[in-house]
């Protein structure tokens, strides 16, 4: 959930930012550019395309890389102690504080704070944050001693702040305070060239013999994928291709399956290789799996539990692409986040409802 470390040799941009294409050149002069101020940055972008990293690196080649960097997803903690978690309590302040806290703000003194997911803060805590962000300083929650902080602020979100603005559910003054430098992480959609790169780089730390290869067919069908889930997609595929196939050269057909987790569970079908594996899928999708089988001869199938079968699996999916973060996985669902929490609690997935 939150990260605190600290880093006093300065990472080369092109090992935090992997890939040689236009977009990837582009972000990193863009990170070259904002690290040199303290200016607050917001990145703006798809869940999964690396806005912590970008983060990371503008923290890294700026003037505060030897300091602390600290991050914390706004999505992912109860609203109730969020306050907690940026500010800090004293003991007693309220149940459950059984000793004082440092909060993040103090944490990263004289470094770099990230907030992920910012979208999803509480309003009234967004007015707290303002405050913050204009006065330079704190106030634990319990305390009355105000305490002067220096930390540069990054924050994140693959929300539209425009329309959540123009919805009175996130500040416009915040926003503003926020987003000094407004900078858009592309999607692995945009960036499809890097995709080799972005392969040897996840498998650096593997051993040689569960480190998969892709033949032509099965590389471009990956180029051809769409990437819902963008960069964290795709190291996860490589996890799955380095556990399920490791030390394998790997078809189009072996890429497939892996592409769509759920089908994994299923018989393999025949997928066309050579040449016309690139006309598999229109919108560049690995052609479809089945889910379900057909009812055998003479006996009825459970309907209902087929598709609360499916239904299942696809919450797990979406859950795991999405790292966890209820709104990210409701949206690859095309749900609605409180829908999708309700049909949680009725599978029993514990997952906490961020």
């Amino acid at each position: 959930m939150t990260k605190v470390g600290t880093r006093g040799d300065q990472a080369a941009l092109e090992t935090l930012i992997i890939g040689n294409s236009p977009a990837a050149a582009r972000l990193r002069e863009m990170i070259r550019r904002v690290a040199r101020s303290n200016a607050s940055v917001m990145l703006c972008g798809p869940s999964g395309s690396g806005k912590e990293l970008v983060a990371r690196a503008i923290h890294d080649e700026g003037a505060r890389s030897g300091q602390a960097f600290s991050a914390i997803n706004c999505g992912a903690i109860p609203g109730d102690l969020i306050e907690s978690e940026l500010f800090g309590h004293e003991k007693g302040s309220f149940t459950g504080a059984h000793a004082r806290r440092i909060g993040h703000f103090e944490a990263s003194e004289g470094g770099t704070l990230f907030l992920d997911e910012i979208g999803d803060m509480r309003f009234d805590m967004q007015v707290k944050l303002l405050r913050v962000l204009e006065e330079r300083t704190i106030v634990r929650v319990g305390s009355s001693e105000v305490k002067r902080v220096d930390v540069r602020v990054i924050s994140a979100t693959h929300q539209d702040l425009g329309a959540a603005i123009a919805d009175g559910k996130f500040r416009e003054d915040l926003f503003f305070r926020l987003g000094v430098v407004v900078l858009q992480v592309p999607s692995l959609a945009d960036r499809v060239e890097d995709i080799p790169a972005l392969i040897r780089h996840f498998q650096r730390k593997m051993p040689a013999d569960v480190k998969c290869r892709y033949d032509d067919d099965a590389m471009h069908l990956l180029m051809r994928h769409r990437w819902p889930g963008n960069v964290r997609e795709l190291r996860n595929f490589v996890e799955r291709a380095s556990v399920l196939h490791g030390g394998e050269t790997l078809g189009v057909e072996d890429v497939a399956i892996l592409l769509n987790p759920t089908a994994a569970l299923q018989p393999r079908q025949a997928i066309p290789t050579g040449p016309v594996a690139a006309e598999a899928s229109a919108d560049g999708q690995a052609p479809a799996m089945p889910f379900a089988k057909a009812p055998a001869p003479g006996r009825p199938i459970d309907l209902k539990r087929e598709i609360e079968t499916i239904e299942l699996e696809q919450i797990h999916v979406a859950l795991d692409l999405a790292d966890g973060i209820i709104s990210e996985a409701a949206r690859l669902l095309t749900l609605k986040r409180t829908t999708l929490i309700e049909k949680m609690r009725k599978y029993g997935v514990q997952q906490q409802a961020a």
